[in-house]
């Protein structure tokens, strides 16, 4: 199970750095010269623009205070996933971005570093990660149950690439726990 838990540590690290890298829409909220970061050249902006930049490149003007990003918060998001999670029954599975866990993990590693700071309080801590474990379980629980008997094409459009691996994980294992247990091995 060492293993399992590396390859799905590996496949964490490559999506992050996948999302990092991706490009994201900000709009500038203050004019700035031209901006070298790394090899990165951003050229001379204006109160306003909009732009588009790797995300990395716009966490770090975001906490500069100056651009915004352009998208919803996550907060909703997740709420709104739990929600739809719930109101499907055991078999059914709600659609997920494909990037929903790695901005999960990003997001209750920043609300977290502000509890310390100040910015965030103990309880949005709190209520972001029961929201969390609440529906990984939720969804974990039916991934698990869905694995000894339907295939990944049947879901694939509603699971994120992490839930695929854990699908495929888990109904490898459940197929060779059903062969021992009838003596096929």
């Amino acid at each position: 199970m060492e293993d399992a838990g590396n390859a799905v540590a590996r496949i964490f690290e490559q999506r992050e750095r996948e999302f990092l890298l991706a490009p994201v829409r900000v709009t500038m909220r203050t004019s700035t010269e031209q901006l070298e970061v790394g090899d990165l050249v951003l050229s001379k902006a204006k109160e306003g623009e909009r732009l588009e930049m790797p995300r990395w490149v716009a966490e770090e003007l975001v906490e500069l205070d100056m651009a915004e990003m352009q998208e919803e918060s996550f907060d909703v998001e997740i709420f709104r996933a739990l929600t739809r999670e719930k109101i499907l029954a055991s078999p059914q599975l709600s659609p997920l971005e494909p990037n929903f866990y790695v901005r999960m993990r990003r997001r209750m590693a920043a609300v977290r570093a502000g509890v310390e700071r100040g910015k965030y309080r103990r309880e949005d801590y709190e209520k972001l990660k029961n929201t969390s474990y609440d529906l990984i379980g939720r969804r974990l629980s039916k991934l698990l149950s869905m694995s000894s008997s339907a295939s990944v094409k049947t879901i694939a459009d509603r699971i994120t690439p992490e839930e695929k691996e854990f699908f495929s994980m888990s109904s490898s294992l459940s197929t060779a726990w059903k062969k021992a247990l009838l003596g096929e091995q």
